[in-house]
């Protein structure tokens, strides 16, 4: 069985704890290859050839819900079923807090009978009874948690909360039935406690619930690109409107003006004008005519087409973005490890905090002893916060991931997010990166009366047919451009790096730079040389044609500088980072290039298998180098930086060895990829000191420390809506990552087509 991939939807999870529970659950399923349980998304995401009932069985088992993601269990169900446990839990925390605050308010205003009388005795056992079952009713889901998790031999938020709000029910309760536990004067009950902690701990779940939906924004909005359903004409020409699950490569689709492209394919009918600013953040349509090819989500935006489907369901280019969003998502950057070990001991080590706090208040606290040791016992297991430190890591970097996606940034490595933020050293490839990639025969120089320029370029474009190289393109559309009926040719010889040799038109032929002209012995003449110099200080690359090893001409190829190119190095410069261009064209070539945008550190006449060199060079100097490129020869290079970003508009090879992919095809992305990643970093951090410090505090006041020297202690439910807080709060500082914003000229004008198709 080949191996496949598995999305499960969770419920039940909580914290860091039930994280680790469902991993070790996963793990144990034969099949299993790699896996990922994202907390903030709930949800996780499996490899390998296990099929998805043992998956669910194997999470079941550990204590938690999972339902796979599939064709009828999808998104928009989730959503909507993420929408309904969100309003039940609002009408939880409502009874809860109207129950705690009724008792509260009672007992406040002395309202409340004793416990010395036999009424007050009647009254407080039906108060235990209400209680209860507003306990159950509004929290029940904690104790079920707490005793899946005991039944599994672990612990989590749900032990803990279960434990504080029973514990202080179950003393109430026995103090009611057995009033002589405690002194006159000192029987204190808590079950106002118990109801508020357990309704100000459902609040905080709300609140968070409801600043995740926010904070995947990003990926459901991608999403929304993709269309539910697609109009496929059957084979006698009938159109039926079907899900997109069903359709398979091959199908022929018709797609109306205004409608989103459903899968990858080609048009076989029609012409249109296509909206592809989501996928290239290209503002203008571009003019599609037959055999043209389509991405899904993209819009229709003139005429009435027939598609032929060749890529459908996950396999679409959408569809992929989306994965690598998820997998970026999903990703455990080192910095969260620290996180991970403590949360592994977290719940334990409070428990057994709690105990040794509630026997220190038995052995040395003053009367009534039981009900100091309850109250702090209690509120040490109420305070702590397994959650916050759960969240802090994956909360960040879901947002700073999706962030990245409404910017054109394609994280396809969750770590490169941490690594990105310290880079010092930004190498660019020249071609596609700096420049526009699409080079323009720009002037041809004839060294003789022998080739007129017309004859030259078409001797070239014949032997360059074929070829895949930028400058072979842009002499064959030159070629074609003028209409110049091409020579028989035989198949050249490619010397990598240099050129080419063949035979055309009855003569040897050699067509490269200057190196393989002195491979092949052809001799340069000193005026030659000059002509030479001053196409090179234009920003031209010399294409040299020899013909049986006499030089015969020269052609000039510019490729234009991309208009935003300056501004985006002025940037990085501005940012503290060091640009460097890395090319093999000609010094002189580069150096016009380099000048022209601001760099002022240039390796030129690299050849391709010496760019993964030049990188490891920098990165032997002590440097953390960013790779920019588009090409296969960058491949090498773009994986051996820290972090390689791909030009989206490059090739599939360069987008496979890279780290981050540019949609946009501008340089701009580059600095708002830094931007976003020094600011998702920037948030880790206070997410995860914030959550340590408000342990490291919180837990201590709970036992009473400061009690000794004010006689204070901190009341159950403050300590409940403390937690609940430091949850939301790590969740509402993740969001202000949203709120980052770019320069102005940095900014596409399709910058919020991904958003914006939310509504559309």
């Amino acid at each position: 069985m080949a191996a496949q991939h598995t999305r499960l939807a969770l419920r039940g999870m909580h914290c860091a704890s039930c994280v680790q529970s469902v991993e070790k659950a996963l793990s144990s399923v034969q099949g299993v290859e790699d896996y990922t349980v994202n907390l903030p998304d709930r949800s996780a995401d499996i490899e390998g050839t296990a099929d998805a009932e043992s998956l669910v069985h194997a999470i079941e088992a550990a204590g938690y819900e999972a339902t796979p993601m599939d064709e009828d269990y999808g998104e928009a169900e989730r959503e909507a079923d993420e929408a309904q446990a969100l309003k039940r839990a609002w009408i939880k925390t409502s009874g809860a807090l109207l129950v705690g605050v009724l008792l509260m308010g009672g007992m406040l205003l002395g309202l409340l009978p004793e416990l010395e009388s036999h009424s007050g005795q009647l009254f407080w056992g039906v108060i235990s009874m209400v209680t209860l079952l507003v306990m159950w009713g509004t929290g029940g889901h904690f104790f079920s948690g707490a005793w899946k998790a005991l039944r599994h031999h672990h612990a989590s938020m749900d032990t803990l909360i279960a434990l504080g709000t029973g514990t202080a029910w179950l003393y109430s309760t026995l103090l009611v039935i057995w009033p002589d536990l405690a002194p006159v004067g000192n029987r204190h009950v808590y079950f106002e406690a118990a109801v508020f902690v357990i309704g100000l701990v459902n609040l905080g779940q709300a609140l968070e619930a409801r600043a995740r939906g926010q904070a995947s924004r990003a990926i459901k909005a991608l999403m929304a690109l993709q269309p539910d359903t697609a109009m496929l004409i059957k084979d006698d020409g009938e159109t039926v409107e079907m899900r997109l699950a069903s359709i398979q490569r091959g199908d022929k689709l018709r797609v109306r003006p205004g409608e989103r492209i459903p899968v990858d394919g080609v048009i076989a009918e029609g012409e249109t004008w296509v909206d592809e600013s989501m996928l290239t953040g290209e503002p203008d349509p571009i003019h599609k005519v037959k055999r043209d090819e389509l991405s899904a989500g993209t819009i229709n935006q003139s005429g009435s087409i027939i598609l032929r489907a060749r890529k459908v369901g996950g396999d679409t280019a959408l569809a992929g973005i989306i994965q690598q969003v998820r997998q970026a998502q999903n990703a455990k950057p080192s910095i969260g490890r620290l996180a991970d070990r403590v949360s592994a001991v977290f719940v334990p080590s409070v428990m057994i905090i709690a105990i040794v706090t509630g026997w220190l208040w038995w052995h040395w606290g003053p009367e009534p002893k039981s009900a100091y040791m309850l109250v702090t016992a209690m509120t040490v297991l109420v305070i702590a916060c397994p959650c916050a430190l759960g969240l802090a890591t994956p909360m960040s970097l879901m947002v700073g991931v999706g962030k990245a996606a409404e910017q054109g940034i394609i994280i396809r490595r969750g770590e490169a997010l941490q690594t990105a933020a310290s880079l010092d050293t930004i190498v660019l490839d020249k071609t596609g990166t700096i420049t526009e990639g699409m080079p323009t025969v720009n002037h041809i120089e004839c060294l003789g009366a022998e080739w007129d320029a017309d004859t030259l370029l078409g001797i070239v474009a014949a032997l360059e047919q074929g070829s895949e190289h930028s400058l072979a393109k842009a002499v064959i559309q030159a070629a074609q451009t003028k209409h110049i009926v091409l020579p028989d040719a035989e198949v050249p010889t490619i010397v990598p790096g240099q050129g080419l040799l063949g035979r055309a038109s009855s003569h040897h032929w050699a067509i490269g730079n200057n190196g393989l002209m002195k491979a092949q012995q052809v001799d340069m003449p000193e005026t030659v040389e000059k002509t030479m110099t001053s196409m090179a200080s234009e920003g031209m690359t010399v294409v040299m044609v020899a013909c049986d090893r006499q030089l015969v001409g020269l052609m000039g190829i510019a490729d234009p500088i991309k208009a935003d190119s300056a501004a985006a190095i002025s940037r990085l410069q501005s940012m503290g980072l060091n640009v460097v261009m890395l090319t093999g064209d000609n010094r002189r070539t580069a150096e016009a290039v380099a000048k022209s945008v601001g760099i002022q550190q240039v390796l030129a006449e690299v050849m391709p298998d010496e760019k993964g060199g030049q990188i490891r060079e920098l990165q032997a100097q002590g440097h953390r180098v960013g790779m920019v490129g588009d090409g296969i020869n960058d491949a090498p290079a773009l994986a051996g930086a820290e972090v390689g970003f791909a030009i989206g508009t490059g090739t599939d090879v360069a987008i496979e060895s890279a780290d981050m992919t540019l949609m946009r095809g501008s340089l701009h992305g580059v600095p708002d990829a830094i931007t976003v990643a020094k600011a998702t970093l920037r948030n880790i951090y206070q997410n995860l000191a914030g959550a340590f410090i408000y342990n490291a505090l919180g837990i201590p006041l709970a036992a009473g420390i400061l009690f000794p020297v004010t006689g204070w202690l901190l009341n159950p439910a403050f300590a409940g809506a403390a937690m609940a807080m430091s949850s939301v709060t790590v969740v509402t500082n993740a969001n202000r990552l949203r709120l980052l914003s770019f320069p102005r000229h940095a900014r596409p004008d399709t910058e919020m087509d991904i958003t914006q198709s939310e509504h559309s």
